[in-house]
């Protein structure tokens, strides 16, 4: 089913974004990161009053390994 999508603003893209509007068969990354933030550091919008008196990030993984995209080609 075809999809009717309103007005679309995009500010910007990085290096391994997808960025995609109606159908499609199949999207797949050719590229993986692990990133390691706080609390809110990624919060987005206008007016935002975020409270955090005490925000530890837990960067350990102890199986080092994470699933991997090796098929996506």
């Amino acid at each position: 089913m075809p999809a009717i999508v309103g007005v679309a603003q995009v500010i910007t893209l990085g290096n391994s974004s997808v960025f995609h509007i109606g159908d499609v068969y199949k999207i797949m990354p050719f590229a993986a990161a692990k990133t390691f933030s706080g609390a809110g550091s990624f919060n987005t919008g206008e007016r935002l009053d975020v409270h955090n008196s005490l925000s530890n990030t837990n960067t350990y993984d102890p199986d080092m390994i994470d699933q991997a995209n090796s098929f996506n080609m």
